[in-house]
């Protein structure tokens, strides 16, 4: 099995609670898209087993949904795995992914197996929010919050993947990713992301140009990725902080898309600080209207206007 980079301290503290047979019989993994509880759920299911880590097993049960939503059909399926025997063993886990999924009526209907589950039975619960879990099946549960790791651990994550690329690449791949090692995973595969990232560069190029017609051709552009708006924002903003940085100190080091250095550079000589900061305080409100639910297309003829006006 491939090291697993992060959470040393839970998974040596789940073990020595395996081996002290003080554990829990019910655990809730918290944590983003691409953080690690799908793999991490994998390492705790094998230590409850008091399994090796470098082999796989029948007595870990996964659930997944390819729905929307997991319904009460669906706790149906999993109440009556529960109720199996364990195969190689005394102890079993089932592991259920997207917890978030679960409707109330679902969480409801699990509720009494995840109280009173047959001895030597492990229910491991992921979602990627706590706040759609019922507070009556959280009670029953040991929880773990997983937080971004480290930029070391980053650092050894991309090590220990074989990454092969240039140390400003490897640079993005970490700020990009805020702490979510799934992330510098897409940073690098992703053709989608890297198509944004240029298009997006090429946005900002276009406002110096002050073509209403050009800037409304990005705008159609853009409005197909409703679903990815934050993440719009978010590269938007970063290319602005880094031409706005750059345009300071000009110190490379501090440039967080190390790998667009030669567009930046070129933004650089050609953007105002008035600009470029009025550029932040635009995104800044897009950012706001987004919680208040106001319309992806809206929002960004808004800003796409407020960039031109500054």
């Amino acid at each position: 099995m491939r090291k697993f980079i992060g959470y040393e301290i839970l998974i040596n503290n789940f073990r020595n609670r395996c081996m002290n047979n003080t554990l829990s019989h019910a655990h809730l993994i918290a944590g983003e898209d691409g953080i690690g509880k799908s793999k991490l759920a994998n390492i705790l299911a094998k230590l409850i087993l008091n399994g090796e880590l470098d082999r796989e097993y029948v007595d870990i049960i996964n659930y997944r949904s390819n729905k929307a939503s997991f319904g009460v059909d669906d706790v149906r399926n999993i109440i009556e795995e529960v109720s199996k025997k364990p195969f190689e063993g005394d102890k079993k886990v089932v592991i259920i992914h997207e917890g978030n999924k679960l409707t109330i009526q679902a969480q409801n209907a699990l509720l009494k197996t995840i109280e009173e589950p047959p001895k030597g039975v492990y229910i491991i619960i992921l979602c990627e929010s706590l706040e759609l879990i019922l507070d009556t099946i959280k009670s029953r549960c040991e929880i773990y919050k997983l937080t971004p790791l480290t930029k070391e651990e980053l650092y050894e994550y991309i090590k220990i993947k074989e990454f092969n690329y240039s140390e400003n690449e490897i640079k993005s791949a970490i700020a990009f990713s805020e702490g979510i090692p799934g992330r510098i995973d897409r940073y690098f595969n992703d053709d989608t992301l890297k198509d944004l990232r240029s298009k997006i560069i090429d946005l900002i190029k276009d406002l110096n140009k002050n073509n209403v017609e050009v800037i409304l051709q990005h705008e159609e552009k853009l409005i197909g990725l409703k679903d990815n708006k934050e993440e719009v924002l978010n590269i938007l903003g970063g290319f602005i902080r880094d031409i706005l940085i750059h345009k300071e100190i000009e110190n490379k080091d501090f440039i967080i898309n190390g790998d667009k250095i030669d567009d930046i550079n070129e933004l650089t000589k050609e953007m105002s600080f008035r600009k470029l900061n009025n550029m932040i305080m635009t995104i800044e409100e897009a950012r706001k209207n987004i919680k208040s639910n106001v319309s992806w297309a809206m929002i960004l003829r808004v800003m796409l206007m407020g960039f031109m006006e500054g």
